[in-house]
């Protein structure tokens, strides 16, 4: 991945390290020499509200190169599974440990799934001890969508892109992702979570919640604390592999606090699938339905969301272990009384690099932008999802 960028100001000028690397594969796509690809990435880097004339023509001639691309829409998925959240609150400074008897018998079957998912990514000691982790890595999506009621299909081809995220305890993260084009950035303050790309002027905000990337195999803390009040309710296969399926339901107060007087949140499923042999996490999927008042009339418009991640390549890093690639294939359908459709996005992605315990990390790297506004419906959809 590409890391430090010449000094385009002056010819003996130090490099500066990229905000976030990138992938050679998107490099390459960024101009037609080194020279004009630097300059897209630089734009690209320094844009926090509206993109400079030559980062709008270079994202044009992207977006000319895929037939029937919507460049909305691509921006739209782009943001609903790159930078989703889970609107369930998660204690991330420890990994919390609850008695295995407390309970029926599908909680205490839980809790104690929980406790080997622990042991098998460090221990409680181990997972107790981290105070702060940063990654990078890369990503590569695809886009298709379904044409109902006469709206014309189209494919978006694989797209390459980085990204990088923070987090210190207690609540607190950032992301920044770049990808064709594109950045988007998101975080949490403890107080709020807020999300922005390079399209929209003014950052969309909304109730503190975690990243969902955080419980790709990322953060075993997170991952812990979120599974230990939920249900066993079977065993399946997943790759062949037997595992223990733990499921949480969303409460209505937490349904309740993510819905505005003309968004709801209806519903919202979390499922982990832990394997019977290493007790390592395989899969996390959710699924959630949000039902929006239509703009005009009393017409209600449905959007219903599942995501499934699948998890590979454990590895250690500093004693605990950490999934270092995987897969997250994402279904959105709206579906309403004047349109339905389908969106279906593929993300690859595969960690580089992780760290614990980032020295001089403070809260104020953590602070949202100056010019939060209230969420829009759509700004509410893609923070929800």
């Amino acid at each position: 991945m590409r890391i430090l960028c010449p000094n385009l100001d002056r010819e003996n000028g130090l490099e500066t390290v990229l905000e976030v690397p990138i992938p050679e594969e998107m490099f390459n796509k960024m101009g037609t020499n080194s020279a004009v690809r630097w300059q897209n990435m630089r734009n690209l880097m320094r844009t926090t509200q509206n993109s400079s004339p030559a980062l709008e023509k270079w994202a044009a001639m992207t977006e000319a190169a895929a037939s029937s691309y919507n460049y909305d829409q691509f921006l739209f998925l782009l943001k609903l599974v790159g930078s989703a959240f889970i609107p369930y609150p998660v204690q991330l400074d420890h990994a919390v440990t609850k008695p295995i008897k407390d309970g029926s018998i599908e909680s205490s079957t839980a809790k104690y799934i929980v406790q080997q998912y622990v042991a098998a990514t460090g221990g409680f000691a181990a997972l107790n001890a981290i105070n702060s982790m940063y990654a990078v890595g890369q990503v590569k999506v695809e886009v298709v969508t379904d044409g109902l009621q006469n709206v014309e299909s189209w494919k978006r081809p694989n797209e390459a892109g980085g990204f990088v995220v923070w987090q210190k305890n207690p609540d607190l993260w950032y992301l920044e992702l770049v990808i064709s084009g594109f950045k988007i950035g998101a975080g949490c303050d403890g107080k709020v979570a807020w999300s922005q790309s390079s399209s929209t002027s003014v950052p969309a905000r909304g109730p503190p919640r975690p990243l969902r990337r955080f419980f790709q195999g990322l953060d075993p803390r997170a991952i812990a604390n979120l599974f230990l009040n939920t249900v066993c309710i079977c065993e399946t296969k997943i790759n062949e592999e037997d595992c223990f399926t733990l499921k949480l339901e969303t409460s209505s107060e937490i349904r309740q606090a993510q819905s505005t007087p003309n968004t709801e949140l209806v519903r919202h499923t979390i499922w982990g699938y832990f394997s019977q042999k290493t007790g390592l996490l395989m899969k996390f999927q959710d699924t959630k339905l949000i039902r929006m008042k239509a703009v005009k009339g009393d017409d209600y418009v449905y959007y219903e969301t599942t995501m499934e991640s699948m998890l590979d390549d454990y590895r250690y890093v500093d004693g605990v272990k950490i999934a270092h690639s995987g897969m997250t294939i994402a279904s959105l359908y709206r579906y309403g009384k004047s349109m339905k459709k389908r969106w279906r996005l593929e993300e690859t992605w595969r960690i580089e690099e992780v760290g614990f315990n980032i020295g001089g990390l403070s809260a104020e790297y953590f602070m949202p932008p100056s010019d939060l506004k209230k969420d829009c419906e759509q700004d509410l959809l893609c923070n929800c999802i």
